[in-house]
């Protein structure tokens, strides 16, 4: 009997000798570190012209990606869509027009695109206001008796997942995702502040959001920096200030989130046609609206103009260079339009985009079972993935598949540009290296391509639950890539 329970621990003992011998000394040296006791870490390099893997360790570990994420939205979106798909909004009326009399509504019938009026796409981020404006007059329209109403219909109105954390609801970085979307969801709001330990005077919103009601927790304090929050939850107009600023500053602003963007996008409209000379009687409006008080018209309407985005390769590229969750949570959405439900299937925009994305890749002969997504973004902490499913998909990215230029394309090179400008920067792998980082709470991750010798390896790599600073982890990590390569 004790022999027989001698054999398996002796087993046991030489396998795990045998995988010590087979992980890097750079691995072995970060795990010994105080600040990962208790942490996760995983990490695998592939190369990228045979697949076969260089370095590897715990590859199966499910870990929160954070941003890294992204790749998987874009890389799913380009394939399914193509680069050079380009979201269309439209304007359309219904009723009838004569004598320069719209005897009905104007519709801006959104597509999900998440560009409209980016200031990623600047200067030319308003042009779509422009040509709607000069396509109203040109056809004549100087008075619409009903309402400008947002059709933003083509997704649910769960714009921020349900998995997010309430820190998060509010800010500027974590805008909802609607069938409408402009200006990135974001404004600007400017404060007032006076002697440590009062209370910052708000002095108003760019652009104007009159419908915002702030309740302000704010203090001033001798400090350089804000450590301050905007809370509120999507479609709601109410806003939470909590935190602190720094004292005796004449302007100092903060960013946050539109409550409510396609609701917003028709007072801005109505707004900017009244301005125009075009008058409009009825009130803004959107489909949401619409449909709870039981108003919504589906009776047939014309296309006045139909304005499009920048390519969806240039779309991608904003997303995983600047990190843009708005964005990686809209392409998401885009392909689960391709799902179609079972009957009596009840399931969200984010859920369909899911479903989507994990069919196509278990197509591509990838095992989607370490691939639990809730968003796009990856905002979600109960988002994971592992190192092993993240090496297969880029490898298959950058060796196999049709829009492999447009994909490496958008990760940024590292200590060069985007949000990996410092990562690496004055090292032998700076410009040498394509990343997208991840970071939240207990999180610092990359995934990406490392060019070294003349070959191309795709590398992921993960930490999770360090204890350390994220800025001291980066730095880890930084240096751990250089020992390996």
């Amino acid at each position: 009997m004790i022999r027989n329970k001698i054999v398996p621990l002796w087993l046991l003992i030489c396998f795990q000798l045998l995988a010590d011998a087979q992980t890097p000394a750079p691995i072995k040296q970060l795990l010994q570190a105080p600040y990962m006791r208790g942490a996760s870490f995983s990490l695998i390099v592939k190369d990228v012209q045979d697949g076969k893997t260089v370095y590897s360790y715990d590859t199966d570990r499910l870990q929160s990606p954070a941003s890294v994420l992204k790749t998987v939205a874009t890389a799913t979106a380009l394939e399914i869509l193509g680069e050079d798909y380009r979201y269309p909004t439209t304007l359309e009326y219904d009723g009838i027009l004569e004598d320069g009399t719209l005897q009905g509504n104007l519709y801006i019938k959104g597509s999900g695109d998440p560009s409209l009026g980016s200031s990623h796409f600047a200067p030319g981020q308003n042009e779509f206001l422009a040509t709607w404006i000069a396509a109203l007059q040109k056809a004549g329209i100087r008075h619409i008796t009903g309402s400008v109403i947002s059709d933003e219909s083509i997704f649910d109105t769960e714009g921020a997942s349900i998995k997010w954390l309430r820190e998060d609801m509010g800010n500027y970085y974590a805008p909802g995702s609607y069938g409408l979307s402009v200006f990135d969801n974001m404004y600007k709001l400017s404060l007032q502040t006076g002697a440590a330990g009062t209370r910052p005077s708000i002095k108003g919103t760019e652009p104007d959001i009159s419908s915002i009601r702030f309740k302000n927790y704010l203090k001033a304090a001798p400090v350089s920096s804000d450590s301050a929050y905007i809370i509120g939850a999507p479609l709601d107009d109410v806003r939470y200030l909590y935190g602190v600023l720094p004292a005796n500053r004449e302007r100092y602003v903060l960013k946050g989130d539109i409550p409510d963007p396609a609701l917003f996008l028709a007072r801005y409209l109505t707004d900017r046609l009244q301005q125009k000379g075009i008058r409009v009687d009825g009130a803004p409006s959107c489909y949401r609206i619409e449909t709870e008080e039981n108003r919504w018209k589906r009776g047939e309407r014309k296309e006045i103009v139909t304005t499009y985005s920048p390519t969806l390769r240039e779309i991608a590229s904003v997303c995983n260079h600047v990190s843009h969750n708005l964005y990686a949570d809209a392409l998401v959405k885009t392909v689960g339009l391709q799902y179609r439900p079972r009957k009596y299937e009840v399931i969200s925009s984010f859920g369909r985009g899911v479903q989507v994305v994990k069919e196509h890749w278990e197509k591509k002969g990838l095992n989607v079972f370490p691939l639990r997504m809730n968003d796009g973004s990856g905002l979600a902490p109960a988002d994971k993935v592992s190192a092993g499913f993240m090496g297969e998909l880029l490898v298959y990215m950058a060796a196999e598949s049709a829009v492999s230029d447009a994909f490496i394309a958008s990760l940024p090179q590292a200590g060069i540009e985007g949000s990996v400008r410092n990562f690496l920067k004055g090292s032998k792998l700076q410009g040498k290296a394509r990343l997208k980082s991840g970071g939240i709470t207990g999180v610092r991750s990359y995934a990406g391509y490392i060019t070294k010798d003349g070959k191309t390896y795709a590398v992921a790599v993960f930490s999770n639950n360090y204890s350390c600073s994220m800025s001291r982890m980066t730095s880890r990590l930084e240096q751990l890539l250089l020992q390996l390569f």
